[in-house]
């Protein structure tokens, strides 16, 4: 069915599932019609929108673990999953290519990181591979990673086991991996002897056969989400208080469910204690800020007892309904104006208003406020409920309240992000495509310019390969360039408008389920 839908080759569309599959984007399932009828997939789309947020995993690796942390997080992400010693190779002759002459990886260093980034939860085993009753499978699918794609009984979808529900999803294993990066052959001449080289190393065994890493991307979210909390605490309130939160978040990591709507209470004492030493913070001190956080409106913080000198709670939950309560009141400022903006915060704070009291409350003229209310009412932004005093609804005797629903708008300006990225990615696109040939023809001078460096040429050679694009033409990338950079910049800063609606959506669902 999918070759006839898309017009290609049934070698191609194998090839297109097999890419999807290694990088779990699809499953599949049993036909629906019993044994011998055809295997179906479904594409996750969850995993598929996760792309556009691939390069913060890598500037978060980066930032967290060094350029060792950032490449082996971009081999995983490129690659879908991979062994740990393959990754640990890959990885080390990649920071010897960019290396002095002469330098070189450390295969134990790389090791040390990948090793940081399970212990962190950052990576994770890949989930194995569940038996199957078909006749068809073999015994290569032991030496297979395994992929949320698990066959399921007839009629129904496949279930992805999540790595978690197994006990070794985390545990680093025993590889015997000595040796140090190796440089890549820039000569022709030397493709055979790298293909032979690569086929001795993938004979040869290290401990790790059969077992797959993946990005934990849910361990990322919550990094993400955390630092959200602690930006928002800073830009409230000061360094210190933001300090304090994160050490809070630091040390309730372990003991507190991802789906929690906030942490486990962390006595006063603890939170002394665990503070960094370069926050030279008398006691006293702290006691006062906690009580600044609890009695903040933003309430990122709450009291749960007074054992241990009083015991705190970060309001994971509250934190991100008033993140997602600023991005929509800064939505509707950039849009309709400060004085829409004024009277979206008077509904969300008193929840019920008629046009009357919003005039009154937000002292701005009748006829301007009518204008206001009746642009934010066509744009879903505020709802407008009708309460009769008797059942006909006659106009005369039914109350007109206006209000605000969070989550519903959240929603609607979620979908409206996405097509904000759609419409950036389409754009960007439309951009290449016109300058398809000047952009070809500057990678090839690149390229002839690399290579005649690599060989030692004379200055006057490389001047005159430089000079075979025009000034015009150098105006021209310069300009392209700018404008490829500023559109995946707005679209670096949508997805974490994305990311902030997201998370206060699914951490709603939760709380009330």
């Amino acid at each position: 069915m999918m070759v006839k839908h898309f017009f290609r080759f049934l070698l191609q569309v194998k090839k297109s599932l097999c890419v999807l599959m290694q990088h779990g984007t699809c499953v599949y399932s049993s036909g629906r019609k019993g044994p011998g009828s055809p295997t179906e997939y479904r594409t996750t789309y969850d995993l598929i929108l996760r792309i556009l947020r691939y390069p913060r995993y890598i500037y978060t690796a980066k930032t967290l673990y060094g350029d060792t942390g950032e490449l082996i997080i971009e081999e995983l992400l490129q690659r879908g999953h991979m062994t740990m010693s393959s990754t640990v190779k890959t990885v080390a002759d990649r920071l010897t290519q960019n290396m002095e002459e002469g330098r070189s990886m450390d295969y134990n260093e790389v090791t040390s990181a990948f090793s940081k980034l399970v212990e962190t939860h950052f990576l994770q085993r890949c989930p194995p591979m569940m038996a199957t009753t078909t006749t068809t499978t073999t015994t290569t699918d032991t030496a297979t990673p395994a992929t949320p794609a698990t066959p399921a009984t007839p009629g129904t979808p496949a279930a992805p086991p999540t790595p978690e529900s197994f006990p070794d999803c985390y545990k680093v294993p025993h590889v015997t991996l000595t040796g140090r990066g190796k440089r890549q052959l820039s000569s022709e001449d030397g493709e055979d002897q790298r293909n032979a080289k690569r086929a001795k190393l993938d004979s040869e065994t290290h401990g790790d056969e059969g077992i797959y890493w993946q990005v934990n991307f849910e361990r990322f979210h919550l990094h993400f989400r955390d630092q959200a909390i602690i930006g928002a605490v800073a830009n409230k309130l000061d360094q210190t208080s933001s300090e304090i939160v994160r050490t809070m978040l630091r040390m309730s990591e372990v003991t507190t469910s991802p789906t929690a709507t906030c942490t486990k209470p962390l006595s006063a004492n603890e939170i002394f204690r665990s503070l960094p030493t370069t926050y030279n913070i008398p006691r006293p001190i702290l006691d006062q800020y906690l009580t600044l956080l609890v009695d903040d409106p933003m309430e990122f913080v709450g009291k749960a007892g007074e054992s241990g000198g009083g015991m705190y709670v970060v309001n994971l939950h509250r934190s991100l309904a008033n993140l997602a309560r600023a991005t929509l009141e800064s939505v509707v400022q950039e849009r309709f104006g400060s004085r829409s903006a004024r009277i979206f915060r008077l509904l969300l704070r008193k929840h019920h208003l008629e046009q009357k009291q919003v005039e009154d409350f937000a002292m701005i003229p009748a006829k301007e406020a009518k204008d206001m209310l009746y642009t934010l009412l066509s744009q879903n932004l505020v709802q407008l409920q009708e309460i009769p005093k008797t059942p006909d609804y006659a106009p005369s005797r039914t109350f007109y309240l206006y209000t605000v629903n969070q989550l519903p708008t959240a929603r609607m300006l979620l979908q409206n992000c996405y097509k904000t990225v759609a419409n950036l990615i389409e754009r960007r696109l439309f951009e290449t495509s016109n300058s398809k040939r000047l952009l070809e023809k500057s990678q090839r001078i690149e390229a002839i310019l690399a290579s005649l460096q690599a060989s030692g040429a004379e200055p006057e050679q490389l001047t005159e390969v430089e000079e075979m694009i025009t000034a015009s033409e150098k105006q021209q990338l310069e300009s392209l360039r700018l404008h490829i950079n500023k559109l995946d910049s707005a679209e670096n800063q949508v997805d974490e408008t994305i990311f902030l609606l997201e998370s206060y959506i699914n951490s709603t669902a939760t709380s009330t389920s």
